[in-house]
Formats: C-alpha cells, structure tokens, sequence
C-alpha cells in the first residue's frame, strides 16, 4: 500500500512539472504529424489508387493537372486590361493591341466582336490571324475564356472581315471630309513627295508597276496597306476608281493603319502591310519620275 501512494505521487509530481516544462510533456500524435495534403506518407500506395490497388476517383490525374494550367491562364485572363500589351487566349503571347481583336460575351452568351474596344465587360483577346481565329472556335477557347458557354457565329470569319473592311471605309471617308486624304496619282504623290503622307492606301488589284512607280516619290519609310480594291476606294472619293490614297499622319491615319493590319492578318494574299523604303523600288529599275 505505501509503495503504491509513493508511485501514485511521483506521477502527481511528473504531471506537474509537464504543464510547467513543455520539454518534459509527453510525446503525442498531433495534426502536424500526418502528411500534408496531397503528399502520400511512407509506404503508402501511389497516388491515384487506393490501398485495394483500384483507381481513386478523387485523386489528382495528368487531366485535372492539365486543368490547373488552363485555370492558371484563365486567372490571367482574369486581370485588368491595362497597359499596351494583351494576351492571346490561343497562343499565350503578349501583343500589342493593334495585332489584336477584342471580343465580349453579350447578355445571351453570344461572341461580339468589339473592334472599338470600347463595350463593357472583360475582354477575350485574340490574334488578328485566321488561324488562330479557327483555332479559338473549333477547340473551344471562348468557351474556356469565358468560364461557361460562348455561341459562336459560324461565319465569324466572315462577319470580322466585313465589319473592318466597313471601319477602314469609314476613317476614309472621315480623311477625306477633314481634309486629311486626297486620291489620285499626282495629287497623293505630290503628298508623298512633300513628306506629308502618315499612310498609303492603293487598290489590292492596281497594276503592281504604277503602284511601285507611285511609292518611288516617297520620302523615307511610309507605311502601305492595300485592302481594297479600286471601286471600293472610288466610292469613298466620288469617283469610278481610285488606286492611290495618301492620308496625313494623325489619329485617323493610325486607326486605318491599325484596321488594315488586322484586316491582313484575317485575309493573308489579299490585302497587304509593309512598311516600304521606296530606294526598294529604284533599285528594281522603277525610276523617279
């Protein structure tokens, strides 16, 4: 009986000293000890099956990886647009704006196409390309883009081809009525001679030796684009043809620059955007006239 009091306050003391000494306390199982999640403990079974050796519906797979790369790409698709560059929800590139094409999901989940730039909502950004355009609508990238589901028109080819052919249209006609553009060969030349021309545009189906002959007056580097042909750009100067147009540096001249790149972009071997030294055309027997 006394050697069972003796131990009974030897215990006594020993708990004592515990609550007071965390070093003396004794060792115990705590939450801290079992594996982090996702990480199997020693000598479990792989991840991805269970103990019986049969598939774990719940375990992470190469797909649900894969998924958390896209939902890596679509939380920064997520950020805001700021800046002058964006990424390409197909090819992952960062690029400028004006290679770019702004689409929004209107209230009925359908593709709008904003070459504005300026409807409300979070952008999905493309490259102005034709296959990367075909790309984002035949593997679903608006889809995932916009986190539910898109309707794409099946003619979005089509319908972003004529809205920017109809936007260069009207910053023509908006050069034109500011005084900013003229049309036709000695006049646009003569522009071109004096340095005052900040775009040109000829005809897509204008005689490749009068449009070399035409660039040959320009004075350093100028900018070309050729998306139309020459009845289109008649119409907008009141007249049957016109295969020369020089409009003068400024905004208008940018925005119709910008259209034409992208309008490029979508339509390869029908309209063209080169920045053009005309020493390029001397040197090919094209002389100064």
């Amino acid at each position: 009986m006394r050697l069972e009091r003796h131990r009974a306050t030897l215990q006594s003391r020993r708990r004592r000293r515990a609550t007071t000494d965390p070093a003396l306390a004794p060792l115990e199982a705590t939450d801290e000890d079992a594996p982090a999640a996702g990480i199997p403990a020693a000598g479990a079974p792989d991840v991805g099956t269970s103990e019986a050796g049969t598939p774990d519906l719940d375990a992470p797979d190469a797909g649900s990886r894969d998924a958390g790369s896209r939902d890596a790409g679509l939380a920064e698709a997520d950020t805001p647009e700021v800046g002058p560059l964006r990424r390409c929800i197909v090819t992952r590139e960062r690029l400028a704006k004006e290679r770019m094409i702004r689409f929004v999901i209107g209230p009925d989940r359908g593709l709008v196409p904003d070459l504005a730039e300026r409807l409300p909502g979070r952008g999905i950004w493309l490259s102005a390309s034709r296959d990367v355009l075909e790309t984002a609508r035949l593997r679903g990238a608006f889809a995932r883009a916009a986190r539910g589901p898109v309707t794409v028109p099946p003619d979005l080819l089509e319908m972003l081809q004529a809205a920017l052919v109809r936007r260069i249209g009207e910053g023509l006609g908006l050069a034109r009525r500011a005084g900013q553009a003229v049309a036709g060969f000695e006049k646009a030349r003569e522009w071109l001679r004096d340095g005052l021309a900040g775009l040109v545009v000829q005809a897509a189906d204008g005689s490749a030796e009068e449009r070399g002959r035409f660039l040959s007056a320009a004075r350093g580097t100028v900018a070309v684009h050729a998306p139309l042909s020459a009845a289109a750009l008649g119409t907008m100067f009141g007249r049957d043809r016109a295969v020369h147009v020089v409009v003068a540096p400024g905004a208008l001249a940018d925005r119709i620059g910008f259209d034409c790149t992208r309008l490029a972009g979508l339509a390869p071997g029908v309209a063209a955007n080169d920045k053009v030294d005309p020493a390029d055309f001397r040197q090919r027997g094209v002389q100064d006239v």
